[in-house]
């Protein structure tokens, strides 16, 4: 079996770059997933995500190594197993980050990766139902809109927050990111419109375009140092499938890396530990791993118009259901995270380092943890931390998940910077306009900040953005060049948020999708 582009993972970066290459006729593509089909219940209604995000239904459902700046707790890491990868089961929100995150690339990765660059690349591919400017496209065919009829809560938050001295921003893409408001998501009509459905569904009957799903990529293929294709196992069958022109690794994170280092491209030292024939000693596999640490504030309350699993607020989600049903509309279509924002820890910065996700209902423990009351929750994450991880292989068995170490509060500034962000989150949620909705905070018994540090060591973990594994640049730990190519091997790129230098400052899953894109550009088909 032979195709001349081989794309492993059918994620957001994976989708689009299918997309993309198979537009030209000539060419032959394949698209291998690990997960199954976009098409169910769970990951089409925006509302499922309670039950993806916390168990493994469509989800990878890592655990990281033991983090000694979280108290010696293990984190969790969610990642989709499904036809468009974690857009199948995040909260859909549609964020590009702020120019400088891509300026700043630039300098390490080179002029294509400017800001300047990449809104041409973002716009070519939105369609913005609400906004119609220079920062936004209308022709795309990523579905991007605000939610129909977010809660009460959700603009209540918004209110307490311009009350605590935030101003307000209807457009956290537009010309200034700072401020909060109701964030878009990348919903279609009231269902998810994840990257299979916005890129793969639309031209799936391309003769030229195969996707295999539950097809688990076992290794790369290479004679010295050029990858000639991949091996992969479907169902009990394992085979090899030849790639006449280049292998695209767009695995995320964690499975680029660690499909790099079970071939043996990566650090000498990690490929020996694991008995894994070395092909090319490349440092950079796998380091670099950098994540949004986050903390959850919650309150209870008794006000009807919070989600919640009280015996009333069940039967709001069964009425809601029917409702959905037949209009798209309602609880259901809600992403959670429905308002947010970016602000900043000190009014002296020239820009934020601070987001929130406002959510009307109780998070806990990534929703493992299941509070029988309505209540409010507010996420706060550091938008650049400083400490930084890395992923390894536990073992050269392919099916063995990675040792994932982000590493989380390891350095004394964002240790610092996270009870600022804390104390800011509170002053937020006790403003007046959030009154009928916040009766009594869980989880805090002072507000001293010995006792706020150790709750924040026992509560924070990932808002899910992992990046960097497979960072981009020219230096010695570098894995791909600024065409996202890896060094010192031939015919092998890499496509996916693991290419990242830096994080962005916000969600990751549309600057996924832009790397496909550059992916396809500079591929040149």
């Amino acid at each position: 079996m032979d195709f001349d582009y081989i794309i492993v993972g059918g994620g957001s970066a994976g989708c689009m770059l299918a997309a993309r290459l198979s537009e030209n006729p000539e060419i032959r593509v394949v698209l291998i997933e690990a997960g199954g089909t976009n098409h169910t219940f769970f990951t089409q209604i925006p509302f499922c995500t309670a039950f993806t995000l916390p168990y493994s239904l469509k989800n990878w459902s890592y655990k990281t190594v033991v983090q000694s700046g979280l108290n010696g707790r293990r984190g969790y890491q969610p990642r989709g197993k499904v036809l468009g990868g974690s857009s199948g089961i995040n909260a859909m929100i549609y964020i590009r980050g702020q120019a400088q995150d891509y300026d700043d690339w630039a300098k390490v990765a080179g002029k294509d990766w400017s800001y300047s660059s990449v809104l041409p690349i973002f716009k070519s591919f939105e369609n913005n139902q609400n906004l119609s400017n220079e920062y936004h496209g209308n022709n795309g065919v990523l579905n991007v809109e605000f939610l129909a009829q977010p809660n009460p809560a959700s603009l209540a938050f918004n209110k307490a927050a311009n009350e605590a001295g935030h101003p307000l921003n209807q457009d956290f893409n537009g010309q200034n990111q700072h401020g909060v408001g109701l964030y878009q998501v990348t919903q279609k009509r009231g269902q998810r419109h994840s990257a299979a459905d916005a890129f793969i569904d639309p031209i799936r009957q391309r003769p030229n375009l195969t996707v295999m799903l539950k097809t688990r990529t076992l290794k790369l293929n290479l004679k010295g140092r050029r990858c000639v294709g991949i091996t992969v196992r479907q169902g009990r069958k394992s085979f090899e499938i030849q790639a006449k022109k280049e292998v695209i690794l767009a695995a995320g994170a964690f499975g680029s890396p660690q499909l790099l280092l079970l071939s043996g491209i990566g650090p000498a030292e990690e490929l020996k530990r694991h008995g894994i024939k070395q092909v090319l000693d490349l440092p950079g596999v796998g380091q670099n791993l950098q994540d949004h640490p986050d903390y959850i504030l919650s309150y209870a309350s008794t006000n009807k118009k919070l989600i919640g699993f009280t015996p009333s607020g069940i039967w709001d989600m069964a009425k809601a259901y029917f409702e959905y049903r037949k209009s798209k509309q309602g609880m259901m279509s809600s992403n959670f995270a429905e308002a947010g924002g970016f602000i900043k820890s000190d009014e002296s910065l020239t820009r934020p380092d601070l987001q929130l996700h406002f959510v009307p209902g109780i998070i806990d423990n990534h929703m493992r943890t299941i509070h029988f009351k309505r209540g409010i929750s507010c996420h706060v994450c550091l938008l650049r931390p400083k400490s930084v991880g890395d992923v390894r292989l536990r073992s050269a068995n392919p099916y063995d998940d990675p040792l994932i170490n982000p590493n989380f509060l390891a350095e004394s500034e964002d240790v610092a910077l996270m009870l600022k962000a804390i104390k800011k989150t509170r002053a937020i949620l006790e403003q007046q306009a959030l009154a009928p909705f916040r009766d009594k905070e869980l989880f805090v018994q002072s507000t001293d900040d010995e006792h706020l540090i150790d709750l924040m060591r026992q509560r924070t973990d990932t808002v899910y953005h992992p990046i960097g594994t497979c960072r981009m640049g020219s230096d010695d730990n570098a894995v791909v060049d600024s065409q996202l190519r890896v060094h010192g091997i031939e015919n092998l790129l890499v496509a996916d948020a693991s290419v990242m230098p830096f994080l962005i400052s916000g969600n990751t899953n549309a600057p996924a999708m832009m790397i496909g894109a550059q992916a396809a550009r500079f591929i040149g088909t």
